[in-house]
């Protein structure tokens, strides 16, 4: 006999299991125990975030969590994630998260979900109502080799992030995110929830993230996230003005040396299939891709 699953809502001292949950799932994905703890005890209160994780006698096997996504203007939108521990698949864990966090997507107003999904969960996805609307891949370089760095255009000074005014990153991170590529618009940034988020969170790494600054204007940046030996680029983004100069291959090179002098030997990044500009980058400083997932989404009303 099977020994019995125990779902219950996920605490901060859950950081290290989930971290060691999500590593044997997805080798790609980086987000240390210190921010997996962040993303468990900090969200805002419209979110209505919920995470849940399953445990069979005592030890952690699987992740779930859902929340309404307050970075857009369309109403009703949200995300849902589910993984488990490829050991303890087709146990019925992932079905059992997946009934309560969209039960509670629906009590909190949420009319559609969206997920990623590797491609081993595609069909329990689709047997769930998901459907397919775009290809996300990600890709992996090791920061000790890389391509002669580009020159830095006149006028354009790099920095590191942590000598950034936050105001001044915020304005360039929700310039250059209103042309990400996604399903519903990131229109709807608030300043003090991305400075708590994102700009105050453990996972941004500002010492090893850099900006390419002219005059007041942070012109393009890229934030480096870090477990151990191992970067995640969380965003890279050029303002319009700028696009057309090299500054996102000019600030990636850049951070990935910072990277490789700090001990980084893996370095991973995702990009949507539509967005043709950062692939081109990424395949340029030698990015290769180790996996591709699909964007599903789901209605919830109707």
């Amino acid at each position: 006999m099977a020994n019995p699953v125990r779902i219950r809502p996920a605490v901060g001292d859950d950081a290290d299991g989930v971290t060691a949950v999500r590593r044997a799932v997805y080798e790609y994905k980086v987000m240390s125990p210190a921010a997996t703890r962040h993303l468990i005890t900090v969200s805002a209160p419209a979110e209505r975030f919920l995470a849940l994780v399953a445990e069979i006698d005592g030890e952690l096997v699987a992740w779930g969590s859902a929340a309404l996504n307050i970075w857009t203007s369309e109403p009703g939108q949200s995300h849902t994630s589910i993984f488990v521990h490829p050991k303890h698949r087709n146990n019925g864990i992932g079905s059992a998260l997946a009934e309560r966090l969209h039960q509670h997507l629906g009590e909190v107003g949420a009319v559609r979900t969206r997920a990623f999904v590797h491609p081993d969960g595609l069909e329990f996805a689709r047997n769930r109502g998901y459907d397919g609307t775009r290809q996300m891949h990600y890709s992996r370089v090791d920061p000790r080799v890389l391509p002669e760095q580009p020159p830095t255009p006149d006028g354009i000074e790099l920095v590191s992030m942590d000598q950034l005014d936050p105001r001044r990153a915020y304005v360039a991170d929700s310039v250059a995110t209103l042309d990400e590529p996604s399903d519903s618009p990131l229109d709807s940034i608030d300043y003090d929830r991305w400075l708590e988020e994102i700009w105050n969170g453990p996972a941004l790494d500002k010492a090893l993230s850099v900006a390419a600054v002219a005059g007041d204007e942070v012109a393009c940046f890229t934030a480096v996230e870090t477990d151990s030996d191992r970067a995640w680029s969380g965003m890279t983004g050029t303002i319009p003005p700028y696009r057309g100069r090299g500054l996102a291959k000019l600030v990636k090179s850049v951070a990935l040396r910072r990277c490789a002098a700090a001990g980084i030997t893996a370095a991973y990044t995702s990009n949507d299939d539509e967005n043709g500009p950062m692939l081109a980058v990424n395949n340029w400083l030698g990015y290769r891709r180790i996996q591709t997932e699909m964007g599903l989404l789901r209605p919830l009303v109707g």
